[in-house]
């Protein structure tokens, strides 16, 4: 049993010092990111990957990505892709525990993997650095990212780069280019139907598309719909007109 015991806390203490050597690694390696304040990046991890996948497929992928200031935006394009995204953006330091911990009842409720946690943030550390692989270690990176990101730029930079980097289909990045690929038009000018619809397919960007009508994508539709109804974004006269388009 002694030696049994002593096994036990040898490999106990291996996890330790393995897990900690890990996390100091990861944090010790983080990009500087200064830089961000007032530059835009080039390109960004995930757009790399998505070339290199294309190559490797023998395809040629055409990136569309158009920067625009942040008040070019729409509000309610911003608070379309807040509230349904990360709605407590502006509350949390870039992890949002609480969203982690509601997120957690729900899956073991429903005993799949029904709702996720992570932050605008969080998303924009994995666009900008890291990829779409589902691993310890990248989460350990995302998190990090995220804290870091948090340290050096504004909470409206975050969201700015956010909107200019984030996918909305096969070679489509960012709010400005997504606009003008669907809808023919600068992401100003989009209408509530338009915002609504290119806020749907975040979640599933490369499998939904904002033009084509499906049963998911009206779901979705319908649920920013009355998320902004309740929060004030829009009118109940605003929210009766939208809806008719995602019956």
């Amino acid at each position: 049993m002694p030696r049994l015991k002593k096994l036990v806390l040898s490999v106990l203490l291996l996890i330790f010092f393995f897990t900690g050597g890990a996390v100091v690694y990861i944090y010790l390696s983080l990009p500087t990111i200064s830089h961000l304040r007032n530059q835009n990046p080039p390109t960004t991890a995930l757009i790399e990957q998505r070339l290199r996948e294309a190559q490797r497929a023998g395809k040629v992928l055409k990136v569309r990505q158009i920067w625009v200031g942040f008040d070019g935006i729409p509000a309610l394009l911003k608070e379309s892709v807040r509230v349904s995204e990360d709605a407590r953006f502006y509350e949390h330091e870039g992890i949002d525990y609480e969203e982690i911990s509601e997120a957690a009842k729900k899956n073991l409720e429903q005993g799949r993997w029904a709702r996720g946690a992570s932050t605008i943030t969080q998303q924009l550390a994995k666009n900008l650095y890291l990829s779409t692989e589902k691993t310890l270690v990248r989460k350990l990176k995302e998190f990090f990212l995220a804290l870091h990101l948090e340290r050096e730029l504004s909470k409206n930079r975050i969201f700015h780069l956010y909107l200019n980097v984030i996918e909305l289909g096969p070679g489509v990045f960012g709010v400005e280019a997504a606009a003008r690929h669907y809808f023919g038009k600068s992401v100003g000018r989009l209408s509530l139907e338009d915002i609504v619809r290119l806020t749907a397919v975040i979640p599933k960007p490369l499998s939904e598309s904002p033009i084509r009508q499906s049963r998911w994508l009206n779901r979705k539709a319908r649920w920013i719909l009355s998320i902004l109804r309740k929060t004030g974004h829009i009118s109940a006269e605003q929210y009766y007109q939208a809806a008719i388009a995602f019956k």
